[in-house]
């Protein structure tokens, strides 16, 4: 099978989101409710995970921007804002539940979204509609 044979199969859950702007709100709402439940679960100390803190901040909100802007890219922006107030409330509430907020958590939050929405942008002009 040749790469170009790949391509199809490849891209066709990413052409189901773009075709099915609920779908991609459902996804970005159960990365959303993944991420408050991570972020604001209390703990003693973090656990070791492989690769940095702010890396998975960055993938996360990636993941959490990405699915909605593939889907509507013209609200890129009107998007992203209630993702990045997201990503500063739940900063500003950390501190109350035994967990850290962090301005440099904030930015790594919003560097992913933006990175998730341009992905998304990115993919959604260069797949083909169904």
């Amino acid at each position: 099978m040749t790469p170009f044979m790949l391509k199809p199969l490849m891209f066709k859950p990413l052409t189901l989101i773009k075709n099915h702007p609920p779908l991609a709100y459902a996804l970005s709402g159960m990365v959303a409710v993944g991420i408050i439940w991570l972020s604001l679960t209390p703990l003693d100390e973090l656990p070791p995970v492989p690769g940095g803190d702010k890396t998975h901040h960055l993938i996360a909100y990636s993941a959490l921007a990405f699915p909605t802007a593939l889907a509507k890219p013209r609200l890129i922006v009107p998007l992203a804002m209630p993702y990045i107030a997201l990503g500063g409330v739940i900063e500003w509430i950390q501190p109350y539940v035994n967990r850290y907020g962090e301005m440099l958590d904030f930015l790594a939050n919003t560097a992913g979204v933006i990175i998730g929405s341009w992905a998304g942008w990115a993919f959604n002009r260069w797949i083909d509609p169904a």
